[in-house]
């Protein structure tokens, strides 16, 4: 069964963008996984197709109607569906690799793209949505967000790397962040390649590599060492 991605958006003329492209748009194109992209405002009830209104209790923008969002939703995600319903939203939990991981080993998502000043928590509650955040900034939408999603999630995808095993050593797939990487040429602007890389001794190449990742890590993510019972 291949993966299925339902996002629901202002504005589906985004996708799937930079998704339709290199491994994630061959494995498009080729069945590996699904993409719709559904407007919200063809579930709005007025002429207008209304979607948002002024926010409860006053305030600045306008936030998203709750039974608009919600005709889309049990459109896109009938009563048997099987897929997570994710939020994109900055208040969301931070997306990592493990969840991105569970997302891969499952059936698809539906992906709900905020705009204006946010949801109508009431919707949030009743369709079971999970809020997820790619990160401690604001956007002007849901929408890049959920491409981010889907590019990490879909490249996990079998077959859609050349190589499986070329996943297994990159940043939080092992709690690190990522050793450094080194080609030809070997001189370049005076700097060369570690001699240990080029050395053929395979057992010293892994340990270096491991203690440049441990290194990283400990200057950049410290707080990712503290979730990693194996390094000190």
């Amino acid at each position: 069964m291949s993966f299925s991605a339902s996002v629901l958006t202002l504005y589906p003329e985004m996708f799937p963008g930079a998704l339709g492209l290199s491994l994630a748009g061959r494995a498009l194109a080729s069945g590996t996984w699904s993409l719709e992209a559904i407007q919200i405002r063809d579930f709005a009830g007025d002429r207008h197709r209304t979607v948002d209104d002024t926010p409860a209790g006053g305030g600045a923008g306008m936030v998203m109607r709750a039974d608009v969002l919600a005709n889309a939703i049990d459109h896109a995600s009938p009563a048997g569906d099987p897929r997570p319903r994710l939020l994109m939203s900055p208040r969301g939990r931070p997306l990592t690799q493990a969840r991105v991981r569970e997302l891969a080993a499952g059936p698809g998502a539906v992906i709900v793209c905020g705009r204006f000043e946010g949801v109508d928590q009431r919707v949030i509650e009743a369709r079971g949505l999970e809020e997820v955040s790619v990160g401690d900034f604001i956007l002007s939408g849901g929408e890049p967000a959920a491409l981010v999603l889907l590019d990490a999630v879909v490249r996990l995808l079998p077959g859609v790397m050349g190589n499986a095993v070329s996943g297994d050593e990159e940043s939080f797939e092992n709690g690190l962040l990522e050793h450094p990487h080194y080609t030809r040429p070997q001189e370049f602007e005076g700097r060369q390649i570690p001699e240990i890389l080029t050395s053929g001794n395979h057992k010293k190449i892994a340990a270096w590599r491991r203690g440049e990742a441990e290194r990283l890590t400990r200057e950049r993510r410290p707080d990712l060492l503290a979730a990693h019972p194996l390094v000190k």
